[in-house]
């Protein structure tokens, strides 16, 4: 046990930072200026783990959340801490995670853009149905007793068997809300089965919904085995109660585990696809096609990205990672001609498409393990890299990658990233031949501690 013991930073994964006897403290949920007795729950050489047991004071900038879930769910940990210090410590973590791991000079980090909207920003939630209702701390304490229940919401981080039952959300515009509790309803009145997340069995297994800017919504319902008639009553229900679904999916996910990566979504209803906006650009947004989840800062992250690359209009541009091609699209007015690579074939058929909805004519897209692709025959064939822009997924780039773009040689390297501490690694290994001269970070989800950054590199003389 550890008493009265002060917040005084906020840390890596955004949790709580404290010290007590020379020793750093992690603990979840906690702001700078609480005051807490603290239980160690794991030891480690150089830091403690821990868990609130009482609260003595709660710090002066904590504020009030605005989803009852708060506390309970994984999804917005920084609720009750202002928008505006959320930004303070994201823009901190970005440069912790350059200066400490990539060594980089950095001797001002432009201010980060803010998100225009602090809640109802994604496009895109996922919600689990579960035969095994998570009971909060309140209710087991409670004389009542609690027979198996149901639950269609989020799963309690760390533990892959346990749901909450969402009844709101902040994060999603209308109809996610409605369309979510609509279905709990009908499965529930209808006796359809929820699905057992440990023993694998019940017929409901997903819910997903997706939406533009424009209010189009895409609904996909994942069943864990085919129920030809309980499928279609309820697909039917779905369509019949809210018009504003444009786009209907089922999936018969009959695996262990929820990828859908692997599935084929069967089309049910109204659209095969959604079309979002982008300046004067539009995307393609099928059942599993990746697309920033937040729409409008999408705008702003990859605006940025076109402006480090500081195109000309005669650049060859090598776009990694490319998913659906949305950068490459973006930027392809201003460059002679981009070069897209992708790891998932389904992402590259999207990017062609959106090229070819948009009359874009100088991009070409590739498939395959970017180790394998980028070889000096590939750079050979489809001409010398000017500019490389990179947006990697959360592990970053693998070391073959980072040395493949280090014999490319281009002039400016643009790193897109969602986790600063493996681009601030990469950097680093990128530093022999390369140098930061400009660092944007982007909030892009806002009550996480989650942040996008933007980095130019430029080649040493």
């Amino acid at each position: 046990m550890l008493e009265k013991v002060t917040i005084t930073d906020i840390g890596a994964e955004g949790n709580a930072v404290a010290r007590v006897d020379n020793l750093v403290v992690f603990v979840p949920m906690l702001i700078p200026g609480d005051v807490v007795d603290l239980k160690v729950i794991r030891k480690r050489k150089k830091y403690l783990e821990g868990k609130v047991i009482r609260y003595h004071s709660h710090s002066p900038h904590r504020i009030e959340p605005r989803c009852r879930h708060f506390g309970i769910c994984g999804g917005c940990k920084w609720q009750h801490l202002p928008y505006d210090l959320q930004l303070m410590y994201k823009e901190k973590q970005v440069k912790d995670s350059l200066t400490r791991i990539g060594k980089v000079d950095v001797s001002e980090i432009k201010p980060i853009i803010r998100s225009s909207e602090e809640f109802l920003y994604r496009n895109k939630l996922e919600f689990t149905f579960s035969d095994k209702r998570w009971l909060t701390k309140d209710e087991i304490e409670s004389e009542n007793l609690y027979e198996r229940e149901n639950a269609l919401g989020f799963h309690i981080p760390g533990l892959f068997d346990k749901v909450l039952d969402i009844t709101e959300c902040h994060l999603q515009p209308e109809p996610s809300g409605s369309i979510r509790n609509a279905v709990r309803e009908y499965a529930l009145n209808n006796g359809l089965e929820f699905f057992d997340l440990r023993d694998h069995k019940g017929l409901l297994r997903n819910l997903l919904v997706r939406n533009t800017l424009d209010g189009d919504v895409m609904v996909i319902v994942v069943f864990f085995y085919d129920d030809l008639e309980k499928r279609v009553a309820l697909l039917d229900f779905i369509a019949a109660t809210f018009p504003a679904v444009t786009s209907l999916f089922y999936v018969i996910n009959s695996k262990k585990n929820d990828s859908l990566s692997d599935q084929v979504p069967v089309h049910y209803y109204g659209n095969d696809h959604l079309v979002e906006k982008m300046e004067d650009l539009k995307f393609r947004i099928g059942p599993k096609s990746f697309y920033q989840t937040n729409t409008k800062q999408a705008l702003n992250l990859y605006s940025v990205a076109r402006e480090f690359a500081g195109l000309t209009g005669q650049e060859t541009v090598y776009d990694l990672y490319t998913g659906t091609g949305t950068i490459a699209c973006f930027i392809a007015s201003k460059a002679r001609r981009v070069i897209g690579v992708e790891y998932i074939e389904d992402a590259v058929s999207d990017a062609r498409i959106n090229a070819g909805m948009n009359n874009i004519d100088n991009t070409s897209f590739f498939a395959g393990d970017m180790r394998d692709v980028l070889t000096e025959s590939f750079f050979e064939a489809n001409g010398h890299a000017d500019v490389i822009i990179t947006d990697p997924p959360r592990a970053g780039m693998h070391e073959d990658v980072v040395k493949a773009i280090l014999s490319a040689a281009p002039e400016k390297i643009v790193y897109v990233s969602c986790n600063p501490a493996t681009q601030a690694r990469d950097l680093y290994l990128l530093s022999e031949k390369y140098k930061v001269t400009a660092v944007q970070p982007v909030d892009m989800f806002p009550h996480t501690h989650h942040v996008e950054n933007v980095a130019l590199l430029e080649r040493r003389e």
